[in-house]
């Protein structure tokens, strides 16, 4: 190249790429799954000193990282302590949001944080302005360590009796990092999970409160802190709490029901377990992933009805997956309008925008056709019975990690799919249209208006 052409090459525009917050934000979790994956096919991070393949190191990355908790390969007994850390870093930055973890590093080395990081970080936290994010950031990461400080304090009365000083501290740590982030890994090995204390009261309600306070959403618990009256709560905070609470009462009371002469379950367990397990398994779905009971013993009636909690999910800027709870009290409400033919959808006394209406209503439509898709994707690439293969699509697209035992056995194409319906389930089921969309434009005209026949 001489030097005439070299001239011209410097002069000749550099084309800007403008990446949404939305795209900033899957790329950062794709990196992320990337090179967590590569540490975990080194052979420091397996016990028998094997390389994991590829796409089995691929999708335990992506579950890390998507805190969902589905698993290849038992993490007590094939990682080694190496690649157990790597895990529990995935999953607590996973957890945290990359936006969250960023602005950690960031005022660690003091560094100012710019309006574009801002953009994102209120896309990563589900903001409506940017006023106080930096603020409410802090608030998370503070607020994040000191919940799972105190449950790993609480976990260590058990796990210290059970497994010695040094490991008991180890397990504590990280099944209260792994419950607070609603990941469902554990450390119990042969995928026991928390089966051997089903009737523990202090594991059990320890376990519950992490999922249930980390799927809450960090600004709904920053709402209670700093308000401190339940009347001075934002409508979303009131409707998250109210939603969760019915939610978590209904499952209580159905799996209770459901369960209690299943020699297999609740059978055979004392009172007092047969309430902790069913409680604990009311939880578990709303994205926590972990078990006291045996999934694949329950009844087909427990089993579908935790698919449709596993659907609905938790909060909106939580730990947790689903559809979400608000978008799930916003349904229920539109519903309640057309039959009460009411001229909007009211929640406590407020009137839910249009577009709000239009956000729920293409959520509810892209999680179900992500589902049929997922679903119709594994009945062609597995051999499995439908139901073994619908819970696991169920999991995956709302990050729970509950599985009926299926996920070992998939093929690798059905551990792909799995794995996009995981990185979709973490970002977000509208925020895949907006990264995969353009930009909103201002219509300059508007057609006449017509109905047309539905139902």
């Amino acid at each position: 190249m001489n030097l005439e052409a070299l001239e011209i090459k410097r002069t000749l525009p550099m084309k800007k790429v403008n990446l949404q917050p939305t795209q900033i934000l899957a790329i950062g979790f794709a990196v992320l799954i990337i090179i967590g994956s590569l540490l975990l096919m080194l052979p420091i991070a397996s016990k028998d000193g094997q390389s994991l393949s590829f796409i089995d190191a691929l999708f335990t990355a992506t579950s890390a990282v998507c805190i969902t908790g589905l698993v290849v390969v038992d993490t007590a007994t094939h990682f080694s302590l190496f690649g157990q850390l790597v895990i529990l870093i995935l999953i607590q930055i996973g957890g945290l949001g990359i936006m969250t973890a960023a602005t950690l590093v960031f005022l660690i080395l003091g560094k100012k944080i710019t309006l574009r990081e801002r953009l994102v970080m209120q896309e990563a936290l589900h903001q409506l302005n940017l006023s106080g994010l930096v603020k409410l950031t802090k608030y998370i990461i503070a607020f994040t360590f000191a919940i799972e400080g105190i449950g790993a304090v609480l976990l260590s009365f058990t796990f210290i009796k059970d497994y010695g000083l040094a490991k008991g501290i180890y397990y504590s740590i990280f099944h209260a990092v792994s419950a607070f982030n609603n990941a469902g890994f554990d450390l119990m090995g042969d995928f026991n999970s928390l089966t051997f204390y089903v009737e523990n009261p202090l594991v059990n309600l320890v376990i519950m409160t992490l999922v249930v306070v980390g799927g809450l959403g960090f600004s709904v618990i920053y709402d209670i802190f700093s308000k401190r009256n339940i009347r001075n709560l934002s409508l979303n905070s009131k409707v998250v709490l109210s939603t969760t609470a019915i939610l978590l009462f209904t499952g209580f009371v159905l799996f209770y029901i459901l369960e209690y002469s299943n020699p297999k379950t609740l059978g055979n367990l004392n009172p007092k377990g047969k309430i902790l397990a069913a409680a604990f398994h009311s939880v578990t779905p709303r994205s926590g992933g972990f078990v006291t009971l045996n999934i694949k013993d329950m009844t087909t009636a427990s089993k579908y009805f935790t698919m449709l909690l596993m659907f609905i999910g938790a909060s909106p800027g939580s730990t947790g997956g689903g559809i979400k709870v608000t978008t799930f009290a916003i349904i229920v409400m539109i519903i309640n309008k057309i039959f009460a033919e009411k001229d909007d959808v009211e929640l406590y006394g407020k009137r839910i925008p249009i577009d709000t209406i239009f956000k729920t209503m293409a959520i509810a439509t892209i999680s179900i056709i992500l589902l049929a898709t997922c679903l119709f994707g594994l009945t062609l690439t597995e051999r499995l019975d439908f139901l073994e293969i619908s819970f696991e699509a169920f999991s995956a697209i709302g990050t729970v990690g509950l599985s009926l035992g299926a996920t070992p056995k998939l093929s690798n194409p059905g551990k792909i799919l799995l794995m996009i319906a995981m990185f979709i389930g973490r970002l977000g089921h509208l925020s895949m249209i907006y990264i995969l969309g353009t930009q909103k434009k201002k219509a300059s005209m508007r057609y006449p208006e017509e109905r047309i026949l539905i139902g």
